[in-house]
């Protein structure tokens, strides 16, 4: 049973160090708090951030007024500054959203309506010709423009996150699963297992573990 005795009181806890982690530890060391990230694997970005297409997306797909729709819009611009300003690579390849059949071009133009809402950046319609041009290969009767979708090197991204809240002062510690925790007086009850064992009672936690969030 986790008890407050022998506990080690901290600030603030990230719990997993992918590239989610790494951002939120970096905001908050910028923010003056002290930070500690917890990390299970021997590595930062092991998990979902290490196994993704590395796109920079749009937003054109989400509700109106959504979180989503309006994160994913701002976020795309301020990534692209972060990265512009500390070297990280961001190519601005667009994407093409293509109707293969009418019913399919329906559905696209309600796509690009969406897009237009949410106020994608660029995001039109070209003739099936101009599409063939960007790609040879495509078969379509319309398709969408997404000048504004790219990829963008997420290992950069992490490593920049972590030099800078590093930087701030906020500790990593590798190979330090999480194994229990509860409230408790003051904040929360943290076990970490691993190589160094320990209690912590941090008076704030994000919980940024990807797949092992749910795990109990």
């Amino acid at each position: 049973m986790l008890t407050e005795a022998g506990a080690e009181r901290v600030d603030c806890v990230v719990i997993g160090a992918g590239v989610v982690g790494l951002a939120i530890a970096r905001q908050l060391a910028v923010a003056g708090r002290d930070v500690i990230v917890l990390e299970a694997e021997s590595a930062i970005g092991t998990g979902i951030s290490s196994r993704n297409s590395e796109v920079l997306h749009a937003g054109m797909y989400y509700p109106r007024d959504s979180l989503k729709a309006r994160f994913c819009v701002t976020g795309n611009a301020m990534l692209r500054d972060f990265a512009a300003t500390r070297g990280i690579t961001v190519k601005m390849v667009g994407k093409l959203i293509v109707a293969t059949d009418a019913a399919e071009a329906v559905a696209l133009d309600a796509v690009l309506d969406k897009g237009r809402a949410n106020g994608v950046d660029g995001l039109c319609a070209i003739p099936a010709a101009e599409a063939r041009v960007l790609e040879p290969e495509l078969s379509c009767v319309s398709a969408l423009w997404s000048p504004a979708t790219g990829i963008i090197d997420t290992h950069a991204l992490m490593l920049a996150l972590l030099g800078e809240a590093e930087g701030r002062g906020a500790i990593l510690a590798l190979k330090s699963p999480v194994s229990g925790g509860r409230p408790a007086d003051g904040g929360t009850l943290i076990r970490v297992s691993g190589t160094e064992p320990m209690t912590l009672l941090a008076r704030s936690v994000v919980v940024s573990a990807g797949l092992a969030a749910p795990k109990p």
